[in-house]
């Protein structure tokens, strides 16, 4: 096989066998296939495509890469759930808690997150002494004692991924359905679940915009996962504006635990039900949907899901007591109000500048080497459609420094008003199963 012959049948559009992609892949990863002929080779999808074989061939190719997680010995279907990414996004907080109350083990690899905050593992370091190392065995006996356990992601999971993503970077082919797709679902594969819930976003702080974009990236997804034997499902769910209230470490930690009280946003607890009830179903713990959501709802309301958070934190050696005392996470020195200029009603609230104006105070990580704030952020007092006065707050700002004049511009910058009524947006798009 030569790699020339293969660029040359992905660019006039016929389909690539099992074992050409293979060769690719693992020619790639030892590196006996060089980064141009690669580069080649990924342009020529980006224009042209790939089957659904193709995609789910690429992403086993990239699972077999590497190391697999082995999760047999855990009791019962694993389900994962994975977000494309957004602002305020505290579902995985809300959500692991919330399913393993009724038995859904959750085996959660998570990583540290690049941009406007922490990563998964990065809020849950809010709570003092938690920690993520831990070895496989230990991972494996507290999901089967608990329910739930987080651990941090391997170093040598899916390494094709990670030379092909460095390499799309810098050749504009990141953009690309089959490339995105594949390399999404290849990291869960690698990860040992049985079953998968995407949470695709959509809107100004997603990595994709539009809802038709979001609907092909999750089809892809979805086909993929199916194809290699996963059950998945997709929830395309709205980010024109933040999830939830809180945008920051120790602030999304707090807001997960009144959302497992049943004091949280309308949507943040809305999408938690929505995904939950999908991987309950998908874990064989309730007949339908319905029955999925009403379980759900109720161990909220019993205060199941919130002992739940409790034994979790303390088996990975975290303090506890936060759920029941919040001001023992990080507290920001300073506490400011962005008060409204004017009175109406909030019209449009960009994420993603949300987003960055919340990284300009510390809460994320603008490169690797950054250190996080955990206790730094923002606290959304209105969302899209509130009425707002004159001098009312917009939104609350922790921070550790006196002059924030750069990240009250860049709110004000990014808070838009109107003088008339406005929607409020759909959160739940779509449902995707096939």
């Amino acid at each position: 096989m030569r790699m020339v012959d293969l660029i040359e049948k992905k660019r006039d559009g016929h389909e690539l066998s099992t074992e050409e992609i293979k060769f690719i892949i693992n020619g790639y990863t030892n590196g006996s296939i060089p980064d141009y002929q690669i580069s080649a080779w990924t342009m020529a999808i980006y224009f042209q495509g790939m089957t659904e074989k193709e995609r789910a061939d690429l992403t086993m190719a990239m699972v077999e890469s590497g190391d697999q997680i082995d999760l047999s010995k855990i009791e019962g279907i694993k389900v994962d759930k994975h977000s494309t990414g957004g602002v305020g996004d505290t579902t995985t907080l809300v959500l692991g808690p919330l399913v393993a109350a009724l038995g859904v083990p959750v085996a959660k690899m998570s990583g540290r997150g690049l941009g406007h905050t922490g990563g998964t593992i990065d809020k849950l370091e809010a709570v003092k002494g938690f920690h993520v190392e831990i070895e496989n065995d230990e991972f494996i006996n507290l999901v089967n004692n608990n329910k739930i356990a987080v651990i941090g992601q391997s170093g040598n999971l899916t390494p094709a991924d990670k030379k092909l993503y460095a390499l799309r970077d810098v050749t504009a082919t990141v953009n690309s359905i089959p490339l995105i797709a594949s390399s999404i679902m290849s990291k869960k594969i690698a990860a040992g679940a049985d079953a998968i819930v995407l949470d695709v976003k959509t809107g100004a702080g997603a990595f994709m915009k539009t809802i038709e974009d979001s609907r092909e990236l999750a089809k892809a997804m979805v086909g993929i996962g199916n194809n290699v034997g996963r059950r998945t499902m997709a929830v395309i769910s709205d980010m024109s504006q933040p999830l939830g209230y809180a945008i920051g470490n120790a602030l999304e930690v707090k807001e997960a635990i009144d959302t497992l009280k049943g004091e949280g946003p309308d949507d943040l607890t809305e999408l938690c039900l929505t995904l939950g009830s999908h991987m309950v179903y998908l874990a064989e713990k309730a007949d339908s949907l319905a029955e999925a959501r009403k379980m759900l709802e109720n161990v909220i309301k019993n205060g199941e899901a919130l002992e739940k958070l409790k034994v979790f934190l303390s088996s990975q050696d975290g303090d506890a007591s936060v759920v029941e005392d919040p001001s023992k996470l990080p507290q920001a020195k300073f506490i400011y109000e962005l008060e409204a200029r004017e009175d109406g009603y909030v019209s449009e609230i960009i994420a993603d500048e949300v987003g960055t104006a919340a990284m300009l105070l510390g809460a994320g990580r603008a490169t690797k080497e950054s250190v996080i704030d955990l206790a730094v952020g923002l606290v959304l007092r209105k969302k899209i459609g509130d009425q707002v006065k004159k001098g009312e707050s917009l939104v609350t700002i922790y921070s550790n420094f006196e002059n924030i004049n750069e990240v009250k511009d860049k709110l004000y910058e990014n808070i838009k008003m109107s003088t008339t009524p406005v929607e409020t947006p759909i959160l739940i798009h779509e449902e995707i199963t096939e």
